[in-house]
């Protein structure tokens, strides 16, 4: 009986020793590519409509998939979610092609309309070497976006990101 108290003992703390010794902590990861930024915006919805926009990024690790967010801000404000596929053509830049939603409503239309609608955003992300700043620009058709009209709303937009 006392063998077997220390055959246990000398297995338990074996474990434990191993366990400590081979097992890596737990380390979060910076999500390379991620951003906010601010920018001019320009509307072609219902004539030209100057704004700005505030755009946001957040790249999936190993996956060339992004979510991305941008709030259109002109006569109205207009918010727009997409999930982006990104493709890199150099170290620096990546072209995308992104699916969405127009999240915008009232009278007044934003650089994108001002109705809730299907939205389609190409882009490109150009980072500058050897810094956190990211130069990005985009366009946005959002499909049966305008309250009136009932038609294709489309905006162009550009700007500077700080990456995170």
């Amino acid at each position: 009986m006392k063998g077997l108290k220390y055959l246990v003992s000398v297995v338990l703390a074996g474990s434990v020793f191993s366990f400590a010794e081979f097992t890596q902590p737990a380390q979060a990861q910076v999500a390379y590519g991620s951003y906010v930024g601010v920018g001019p915006a320009i509307g072609f919805s219902n004539g030209s409509q100057i704004g700005g926009v505030i755009a946001f990024r957040y790249k999936l690790l190993k996956t060339p998939v992004s979510f991305r967010a941008q709030a259109l801000i002109g006569q109205s404000t207009a918010v727009v979610p997409t999930v982006s596929y990104d493709y890199p053509i150099n170290w620096q830049t990546d072209a995308y092609l992104g699916a969405g939603l127009v999240l915008a409503g009232g009278d007044t239309p934003s650089p994108v309309g001002n109705k809730i609608g299907f939205a389609l955003q190409p882009g490109i992300d150009y980072v500058v070497p050897n810094s956190n700043t990211v130069i990005f620009g985009n366009a946005i058709i959002g499909f049966d976006t305008e309250r009136n009209g009932g038609g294709t709303a489309f905006s162009v937009q550009g700007g500077v990101g700080l990456r995170f």
